[in-house]
């Protein structure tokens, strides 16, 4: 007890067996090292999501319980705030690869990540550590979530619009009548009613330049577009 042994004196007493309850129970499986940083993780990478995708509710909810149960365990547990701090460094630059490739970030974040959960508790304090396998895996699928799916997701919003009207700047129509100011075009197979600051002969290749409401703002197109 506090670093020091003590005898106790057990001749003649009675043995009461207690059984844990639920809650016992389930606050001994939340505060095993291991449990508690997968619920760590499941918090932070769930609330990342929903942050990254509002509206989704459901991952911030089980991120939100699932942060908070780890805080309890990590205050019943002996935690290294130092390991702390290296696993959300390397969470911050893993995130950083998907939107700044340069491959530095992306090492340096497995490595912080790797070297935060070794140190994560205290093992000095009983021999509580996480499992190194465990660590292993979980490193290995952080660094593909943020280095290769974010990644994936990050390039794609990239990708110019092949559809709806966010599209039409830039495309080449023909003019269906002779018009100046407002006339009749057709744009990728639609019909539009367009606005020429120039006259307008019929079959003439306009490039669209805008829109404005309904109307879409054309100019004559050139042979570089």
């Amino acid at each position: 007890v506090l670093g020091t042994q003590r005898t106790l004196s057990t001749k003649g007493l009675t043995v009461e067996i207690i059984a844990p309850d639920w809650r016992n129970k389930l606050l001994a499986v939340i505060t095993d090292p291991n449990i508690a940083y997968i619920l760590m993780l499941i918090g932070i990478y769930g609330l990342f999501f929903e942050f990254a995708n509002p509206g989704y509710v459901l991952p911030g909810v089980a991120g939100a319980i699932c942060l908070v149960l780890a805080l309890y365990a990590f205050q019943v547990l002996p935690v290294n705030y130092a390991g702390l701090g290296l696993i959300l460094l390397g969470i911050l630059f893993m995130t950083a690869e998907a939107f700044v490739p340069s491959g530095a970030l992306g090492v340096g974040g497995v490595i912080a990540f790797a070297i935060g959960s070794v140190i994560l508790f205290d093992t000095g304090t009983g021999g509580m550590a996480v499992s190194y396998a465990l660590i292993g895996a979980l490193a290995l699928l952080s660094a593909l979530f943020f280095v290769f799916v974010i990644g994936m997701a990050l390039r794609a919003r990239r990708r110019p619009v092949v559809s709806g009207s966010e599209e039409l700047p830039g495309m080449i129509g023909e003019a269906l009548e002779d018009f100046t100011g407002t006339g009749l075009i057709r744009v990728h197979g639609e019909l539009w009613q367009a606005r020429c600051d120039q006259p307008v002969q019929r079959g003439q290749q306009l490039r669209v330049t805008g829109r404005d409401g309904l109307i879409l703002v054309v100019q004559p197109a050139t042979k570089e577009h």
